[in-house]
């Protein structure tokens, strides 16, 4: 940085009273926006005097100043954090776009926000891409109907189970909620399964008496989504199972195609290769293996790695990814591992043998 630029940046001397307001405003823009320009080629110690800069003349300039340099900073990549916290934490006029787009701010600065600040801040917050499931706790323990409806629309928001449960006991008087619940893709079948029940003839009913028509059409066709989402279709069109069977087929050429492959896969949450993988070991097609690993009840699934001597240490790390991540409940994960271990390699074997005109799925 010159000499003269750094000057000009630190010189407040003609920012005092009235009729420094002008400048001040002035002063403001060209400094946000030079930042903006130069960012990326600034040294940390350049960042630091322009964080001291900035965050000086937001302090002595109107809400329509402010609001300029938080459109400048709230792109960038890095930024002055201590003005970008200043700006976030103001009216929301100004820190909008703050709260929408920066990735400089920390969790821990959004949680506080969102905890004392308005439901205009919240709803602002609910937008970004990403949320945590920490985040996201406040957001739905503190915010109004919109913040709500915007979290659970937001398929980058990480939900707790007692966010979600939250939602749905919210989503009882509330259609759009629902329609935006059911169209998640993270939903546990425990918590598909509840939302189905508060979306019923019941409250479809609450709804027509208030003469709400249009949302009573939309109960209905939440619940329609929603038990969409648990058929096995739903979940296995999401994958490219051809594909991954190619691949697996060239490796199986090379003798790479173990019990190794299929974990590192699982590590990996690479459903389709991890499929393909498990089918190729036991000697299935690949359809009829990917209807056993989505469906809620994973004991075929459990009785076919028995038989073939897999080990608990594969079966547990199969049960929770792909579609069981979302429609298995650790109890159910819990129980299928059980059978597994109770279960002995002769009676799987026997099991089996039972299966040639028994439709799995």
């Amino acid at each position: 940085m010159t000499e003269a630029l750094k000057t000009e940046l630190v010189n407040f001397s003609e920012l005092t009273g009235e009729a420094g307001s002008a400048r001040r405003a002035e002063l403001a823009r060209h400094v946000a926006t030079l930042f903006a320009l130069t960012s990326d080629r600034c040294s940390d110690e350049q960042v630091d005097i322009y964080d001291s800069v900035l965050l000086r003349l937001v302090d002595m300039v109107e809400a329509e100043v402010r609001r300029y340099v938080a459109d400048q900073m709230s792109s960038l990549r890095r930024g002055p954090e201590e003005t970008i916290r200043r700006l976030a934490d103001d009216d929301i006029e100004v820190a909008e776009p703050i709260l929408l787009r920066s990735t400089v701010l920390r969790d821990a600065d959004l949680i506080e926000i969102a905890a004392k600040r308005s439901n205009a801040h919240r709803f602002a917050i609910a937008q970004r891409e990403v949320l945590s499931e920490e985040l996201t706790d406040i957001l739905v323990r503190t915010g109004d109907i919109k913040v709500k409806r915007k979290v659970a629309g937001n398929d980058g928001a990480c939900l707790s189970n007692a966010s979600v449960m939250a939602l749905i006991s919210d989503a009882a008087s509330d259609a759009t909620l629902q329609l935006s619940l059911s169209e998640r893709a993270d939903l546990a079948q425990a918590h598909i399964s509840s939302l189905i029940a508060v979306a019923s003839e019941e409250v479809r009913q609450k709804l027509q008496a208030a003469g709400r028509e249009d949302e009573a059409e939309r109960v209905e066709e939440a619940a329609q989504v929603a038990a969409q989402r648990m058929s096995n279709q739903y979940w296995l069109s999401r994958y490219d199972f051809e594909t991954a069977r190619s691949r697996i087929i060239l490796l199986a050429k090379r003798g790479m195609v173990n019990e190794a492959a299929l974990r590192r896969f699982a590590s990996e949450d690479r459903f389709a290769e991890v499929v393909a993988t498990f089918a190729w070991l036991v000697r299935c097609g690949v359809e009829e293996v990917s209807h056993w690993m989505v469906r809620p009840d994973p004991e075929p699934f459990v009785i076919l790695a028995k038989a073939f001597g897999f080990s608990s240490i594969t079966v547990g790390s199969l049960l929770s990814i792909g579609p069981w991540r979302h429609r298995l409940t650790p109890e159910a994960r819990s129980d299928a591992m059980n059978l597994f271990e109770r279960m002995s390699v002769a009676e799987a074997k026997r099991k089996m043998s039972h299966w040639q005109n028994i439709v799995l799925h």
